[in-house]
């Protein structure tokens, strides 16, 4: 797929191949898209507990329902990845299906810049579900430096969220910098450990009672937090007073409710394509069923084990109870305690051991630290390919010689990630633009779903030459259908955040903010492709053609 004439192709790019290596097997793959869909950081870390904002809706229904969608965005991925699986993912296929300017601002925007402001909402995970619970436990709690109540964003003077931020953008560029075979040891270690604490704590909720956690959350309660009295019941009897208490749960479906859940669930499950950008150093991606393996085997396996875990604290507190929790975490009433609903903590409060409940948050941190990473290492590949393009400066594409990580790369991730982590932590004003984070990352997506559309019709010789022309559906490439059905649901969920306040991302300093992100893309393009149209370098013609790996 790649130009036939070398001499030409040696001239275009800024070297012959792009010297990365396929230091990833599928199953890397499947784990870094677990580890994307993350049940832990980004399920229970934030996108369950919005429950309490649409109460109507079955969460469990929702979550089955979003993931039903999502295997449709799986589909274009594995397809695009089979015909071009080349290192950068979107930002290759966008210009080379639609050209340059709208490939690169499109995928600079949503895998570069939008990045360096995930830096901080990765560390309020880090805060709420690792540095909160151990404090606590061992009796560091307050807002003093460093004890529990600093850590995060909403209640403290913005050090603790700062620091947290410092440290996530110390380990992800550590694991990045070490090169992919690393990697992909530190990840397996890390998925191995977090599945542990997985079934150790679902095997907490799967023996104990109702009763045994209302005595458990009691107890900890007063020794952990210093509440006073009856905390569960009083939970309880705000939640009613509230009208907060009633939660659809198992095998509940009202549907129009439901389906309005959707687009805060993909806040968790639109990931399984995370790595996409990486696909040039997995060890046979060109093989459409693996790529539907690693990514779509992620999303069934992640999505069945948070029903399995919903099923075992229902099993232990009541699934009401978690929706009760939220709302109250969430400020909807004023309860005794407003605990961060996060299953580690709630399955450490069965046992008044701190060896045993720090051991516990310690396993299922790992989901953390092994999903941590990916905040810098995915994004790496999209700098790398438009630098290998000659679009960024060439220094971006260059890679260390044992590790094989482009280290230019990382530096343009690393060094932009540091203030605005600390805009972030500082101004109540900054945070509010970083609330479309997530929607600057769907828009992407939504470019790449339109290029699988089009493929068929836009490059019928690379369509026709690859493994994906064979799938067909009522003579519709499956490519293309699977785009229409992915492109409908995302097109929903679109509309949703921009217009509906629901959502709490209808901000419109926010939406100004990332409109600012898009045209700094547009002029970082505009003076690059002037720049090397004075050194007699064509960038369409460069984007017409398919890098060497």
């Amino acid at each position: 797929m790649a130009s036939a004439d070398m001499p030409v192709e040696r001239t275009m790019f800024v070297r012959k191949a792009t010297g990365l290596v396929k230091g990833w097997s599928v199953f890397d793959a499947f784990i870094y898209s677990a580890f994307a869909i993350n049940l832990m950081a980004l399920g229970f870390g934030y996108a369950f507990t919005t429950t309490a904002f649409l109460p109507k809706g079955a969460l469990i229904a929702a979550i089955i329902l979003s993931g039903l969608f999502i295997v449709f965005e799986v589909l274009v991925y594995a397809s695009m990845i089979a015909v071009m699986p080349r290192a950068g993912g979107d930002y290759v296929w966008q210009t080379r299906v639609f050209g340059g300017g709208v490939g690169f601002v499109l995928a600079a925007t949503g895998w570069w810049f939008i990045l360096w402001h995930w830096v901080p909402i990765y560390a309020q995970i880090l805060c709420v579900e690792v540095l909160q619970p151990l404090l606590t436990i061992l009796g560091f709690t307050g807002t003093s430096a460093f004890h529990a109540d600093w850590w995060p964003y909403s209640t403290t003077d913005g050090n603790g969220i700062f620091v947290a931020s410092l440290i996530t953008a110390g380990i992800a560029t550590a694991v990045v910098a070490m090169g992919m075979r690393t990697y992909a040891r530190v990840q397996k270690w890390c998925f191995y450990g977090g599945m542990l604490g997985l079934v150790i704590m679902l095997g907490i909720f799967l023996t104990h009672s109702k009763s045994d956690f209302i005595t458990a959350y009691n107890t900890s309660a007063h020794n952990l937090y210093g509440v006073k009295g009856d905390a569960y019941h009083g939970l309880i009897s705000a939640s009613d007073k509230a009208g907060t208490s009633t939660y659809p749960g198992f095998g509940d479906f009202p549907f129009k409710e439901t389906f309005l859940l959707l687009p805060f669930m993909v806040f968790y499950n639109l990931w399984p394509n995370w790595g996409a950008t990486l696909y040039g150093e997995v060890r046979g991606a060109s093989d459409f069923r693996k790529n539907i393996y690693a990514m779509g085997g992620a999303l069934v396996f992640t999505t069945i084990v948070v029903v399995l875990t919903f099923a075992a604290m229902a099993h232990a507190m009541g699934f009401e109870t978690y929706g009760i929790m939220s709302s109250a975490y969430w400020a909807y009433f004023t309860a005794p305690l407003a605990v961060f609903p996060y299953p580690g903590t709630l399955a450490a409060f069965f046992y008044q051991s701190e060896l045993v409940q720090v051991v516990l948050i310690l396993l299922l941190s790992l989901w953390f630290f092994g999903w941590a990473g990916s905040v810098f290492l995915s994004s790496t590949r999209m700098i790398f390919a438009a630098a290998f393009d000659r679009v960024l400066p060439e220094w971006a594409a260059k890679v260390d010689d044992r590790t094989h990580a482009p280290i230019g790369a990382l530096a343009l991730m690393l060094l932009p990630a540091i203030p605005i982590s600390a805009l972030y932590a500082y101004s109540t004003k900054f945070y509010s633009y970083t609330l479309d984070a997530t929607l600057v990352i769907a828009i992407t997506y939504f470019g790449t779903t339109l290029a699988a559309i089009a493929l068929p019709w836009r490059k019928p010789e690379i369509y026709r030459a690859s493994p994906i022309a064979k799938y067909e559906v009522a003579g519709i490439p499956l490519v293309t259908l699977s785009g229409l059905v992915f492109g409908g649901f995302l097109a929903f969920c679109l509309v949703k955040w921009f217009f509906d306040d629901a959502y709490f991302v209808n901000n419109y300093d926010s939406k100004i903010y990332m409109l600012a992100l898009y045209v700094l893309a547009l002029v970082v393009y505009v003076i690059s492709r002037v720049m090397r149209r004075r050194e007699g370098i064509d960038l369409a013609r460069i984007n017409s053609e398919i890098p060497v790996e």
